[in-house]
């Protein structure tokens, strides 16, 4: 049904990426999209080691035959506030995992924050194009994917201000950054925000992405291991029950409304720094939230697709459902339009 850049690079049925999520993406969850013929997100941020990390690949592998994406971000002017959810590993850690995946021949790696040919060198951009591992970044402008096209990856991922987790501060969405990006570069774009049905993976289809990632849809799907209490919180809330918070401090994130969130703006409102802030936005809070499924308890990074949610499917309902939906809406609207 599906023939992009996407599919045809990765040999998968549908191009629907699971994006990096901590605590989350993890090798059941992850082989279970893949199984489900999108491409899952084992993220590196998960573990501590490198002899962790290697070990959380060989067990994805097997669970699924299927190709899967790492993530691996890389925020060095934070480098000394580890208790962060993404920055608790250090960047020499990163040159590790990077390593690791190099050896282990993985299917591809999504880096964001600072570029990998700026936090780690062309060097390693070398080494993985070498071992044939696919390389993307996620960016929030056409001068990052300017920068990823001149570098050589392999493709990026255009994150609209409406998606969750930490959409750059320039505030561009989705329905615009797409094409704009499409327009701009010669590698493959996938889509990122707003983005959890058929529909809006046909409009970003439409807007010339050849893919589409999804984080905040796949954390109410059967197989995601969070409390049950977050899954349903998610389909009683709406799209305007998100917000953004850490603009104060350059470190700019899209959460779930929430009392912890609240005590987060506050702070910011009267102009305390991140070192106040650090306690709040510690990475082993949100650990426990999701474990214990009490949503003030942490930062739970969410976007605005929360709107979308209407069930809690399996991973292999939800893709094939939207594959479905992306037809129907496709040759929905090409009967609305008519040629002279």
């Amino acid at each position: 049904m599906f023939k992009t850049a996407i599919t045809e690079m990765f040999g998968i049925q549908y191009p629907i990426i699971c994006g990096a999520m901590m605590w989350l993406c993890k090798p059941k969850f992850c082989a279970a999209i893949s199984n489900a013929g999108g491409m899952g997100n084992l993220t590196a941020g998960n573990y501590s080691t490198e002899k962790e990390f290697r070990s959380a690949i060989h067990e994805t592998r097997k669970l699924t035959d299927k190709p899967f994406m790492i993530n691996i971000t890389f925020v060095p002017s934070f480098r000394e506030y580890y208790r962060l959810p993404s920055l608790r590993v250090t960047t020499a850690q990163h040159d590790e995992f990077i390593k690791v995946c190099a050896e282990e021949q993985v299917a591809g790696i999504e880096f964001s924050g600072m570029p990998v040919d700026v936090a780690s060198g062309m060097k390693t951009v070398e080494m993985l194009k070498k071992a044939n591992v696919k390389i993307f970044h996620k960016v929030g402008s056409v001068r990052h994917a300017l920068h990823a096209q001149k570098v050589g990856y392999d493709g990026v991922y255009t994150v609209g201000f409406e998606s969750g987790g930490h959409p750059l501060k320039d505030d561009v969405t989705t329905m615009v950054l797409t094409p704009r990006v499409v327009d701009s570069v010669e590698i493959p774009v996938v889509a990122v925000g707003g983005i959890a049905d058929g529909r809006s993976m046909a409009a970003a289809m439409v807007l010339g992405a050849q893919g589409v990632m999804m984080a905040t849809r796949f954390i109410a799907t059967q197989e995601c291991d969070v409390h049950d209490n977050i899954k349903h919180e998610l389909l009683r809330r709406g799209e305007a029950e998100t917000t953004i918070f850490g603009r104060t401090v350059g470190f700019q994130g899209r959460a779930l409304r929430s009392k912890l969130i609240q005590d987060i703006v506050d702070v910011e409102q009267r102009h305390g720094g991140l070192r106040e802030l650090i306690p709040l936005l510690s990475g082993q809070r949100i650990k426990q939230a999701w474990d214990a499924g009490d949503v003030d308890r942490a930062p739970l990074m969410i976007g605005q697709s929360l709107g979308l949610i209407q069930d809690i499917p399996s991973c292999q309902e939800l893709l094939d459902r939207m594959a479905k939906e992306a037809l129907q809406y496709v040759e929905k609207a090409s009967g609305m339009i008519h040629g002279q």
